[in-house]
């Protein structure tokens, strides 16, 4: 059984993950609607894989026995002043993101919840991939902002469809 603790958090974290997946759909429709469809398709992917993230971490509450409480999750963020704006706010996103994963495996540590520290340990290779993809392309965006096909030209060749990651925990669902 998970510590107590840890599970009142891991359901935070559920609705943070759900709220990124909002957030992640609103930036994808931003860029459908400046017809810039590379953007758009790794946004609505990034949104995707955020609701993947929450789902494994239902599945990790369910496998153990615990609760799973959805909370409620703020509306996105749907307008943006330019092209630069929703990478912006995704880099602020998983910055923040990546703080609320260490504090749950500090929680696991703290609670000697060895199953939860060892199943937090995926998702803080994830962010150091997260952050440091979203921090390149703002740095391609803010230096192209003005000629969106050198952005879109840089998604195509960068941000190609991965394989899937083995290690992954699973999916609630799938």
């Amino acid at each position: 059984m998970a510590a107590p603790r840890f599970v009142q958090q891991l359901n935070v974290q559920i609705g943070n993950e759900l709220a990124a997946h909002n957030q992640y759909l609103a930036c994808a429709i931003h860029y459908d609607a400046l017809t810039m469809p590379r953007m758009a398709a790794f946004f609505y992917e990034q949104a995707l894989e955020e609701r993947g993230h929450a789902l494994m971490m239902v599945q990790y509450l369910l496998d153990t026995d615990a609760e799973v409480v959805l909370p409620a999750v703020a509306a996105p963020v749907a307008t943006f002043a330019d092209v630069v704006a929703p990478v912006e706010l995704a880099v602020e996103h998983e910055r923040r993101v990546t703080e609320q994963i260490n504090g749950l495996l500090r929680i696991a540590r703290e609670e000697n919840d060895f199953a939860s520290e060892q199943f937090m340990q995926w998702f803080i290779k994830e962010q150091v991939e997260e952050v440091a993809t979203m921090t390149d392309l703002l740095a391609v965006t803010t230096r192209n902002r003005d000629d969106i096909e050198d952005i879109e030209e840089y998604v195509a060749r960068e941000q190609g469809a991965g394989t899937a990651d083995p290690t992954a925990p699973r999916q609630a669902g799938v």
